[in-house]
């Protein structure tokens, strides 16, 4: 059953509008102010947020920009109420990503149909923020609405790489959002020695590149096929058009980036603090996780002992000889360059 949040300080109209949503089968929790609802969503995370403009202690502006601000709550969809219909209400609200506008009173169907359309749409996006390249199709068409971007959804190129080929270097503009339809990609930073410090790996369904974009820099890293690869370039002016006009697509972004930001934390602290055995425990497991060999058991990891090495942040010699300790606790075991993890509680057990 879907969670409705309803904010709206007119107890006739909040207590009408609940019975109408519950009638429709949906879970509603009400607020009579934006301050309320704001205290209630520490509780209960709703699929959708009606909210009336117009309220003491907080209004409805108020409340859909403190929404905007946390990556927990701005992928909520969010319908505006107001009992006015002027046009700078209207653009004051959409510009901040409201969803949709209902004026006051309004028909039981149209408020329905707005909450289903919300929904549904809401549903195809975050199924659509990772996947296979139907899934890029899936997320942009869902994005839809804007003449702008009829070409995007028209024609979306797709680049092919070979086997290490760079696809983009550390230093160089961002000029597109990129997009892994198939294959595997490292990113890596490169130290005047000529090592590698592996910065992440990339599978069907991942983006790369919009850390760039969003902050108008130059890449920090640089990206590298790890096979052949299909790779989707999406303009950097349509991006931005997905990114300042759909609160649905910011809203992926902003959580794929608090995404980002931990991971790197925790990256870091492990590279602070933890033994060499632990970081090598770690990337094999997480490597694992990232390119799962389709039935494949038990775990194969493929990948060569410099990547594994420069994602460990160890030397290659250091590497091989922790590698050879978990074989002799059988913990693995190698067929050519392949790793095959045999024991993968113990190795959790040693992260």
């Amino acid at each position: 059953m879907k969670k409705i949040l309803l904010i709206e300080d007119d107890k006739m109209v909040r207590e009408n509008t609940a019975e109408i949503l519950e009638l429709a089968r949906y879970s509603v929790t009400t607020a009579e102010n934006g301050k309320r609802g704001i205290l209630l969503l520490k509780e209960f995370v709703p699929d959708l947020i009606i909210c009336d403009i117009m309220m003491p202690e907080l209004d409805g502006y108020g409340v859909l920009h403190i929404l905007s601000r946390d990556p927990d709550t701005v992928g909520i969809p969010f319908i505006f109420l107001t009992a006015r219909a002027e046009k700078s209400e209207i653009r004051k609200g959409m510009e901040l990503g409201a969803d949709d506008y209902l004026t006051k009173p309004f028909e039981e169907a149209e408020l329905l149909n707005a909450i289903q359309v919300r929904l549904k749409k809401s549903e195809l996006l975050r199924k659509a923020v990772s996947g296979d390249a139907d899934g890029l199709n899936r997320f942009l068409d869902a994005a839809r609405g804007l003449k702008e971007l009829e070409k995007l959804s028209e024609k979306r190129p797709v680049a092919l790489y070979k086997k290490k080929d760079m696809i983009f270097q550390e230093g160089d503009s961002p000029n597109s959002l990129f997009f892994v339809s198939k294959g595997k990609v490292k990113t890596f930073k490169a130290h005047d020695d000529g090592k590698e410090y592996v910065t992440g790996f990339h599978v069907n369904g991942d983006y790369l590149g919009y850390i760039p974009l969003l902050e108008n820099s130059a890449y920090s890293d640089s990206a590298k096929a790890l096979e052949d690869c299909e790779i989707c370039k999406i303009p950097k002016t349509d991006f931005f058009a997905l990114l300042y006009k759909n609160r649905d697509v910011a809203a992926q972004f902003i959580k794929m980036l608090s995404n980002h930001v931990v991971e790197n934390e925790k990256q870091l602290l492990s590279l602070a603090y933890d033994t060499v055995r632990k970081r090598i425990a770690q990337s094999l497991l997480l490597l694992a996780k990232s390119f799962p060999e389709s039935g494949e058991k038990p775990l194969k990891v493929k990948l060569t002992r410099e990547d594994l090495a420069g994602m460990a942040g160890t030397a290659t010699e250091t590497l091989s000889r922790c590698l050879s300790e978990f074989k002799t606790d059988k913990l693995i075991e190698t067929e050519g360059r392949d790793i095959i993890l045999l024991d993968r509680e113990a190795l959790e057990r040693m992260t």
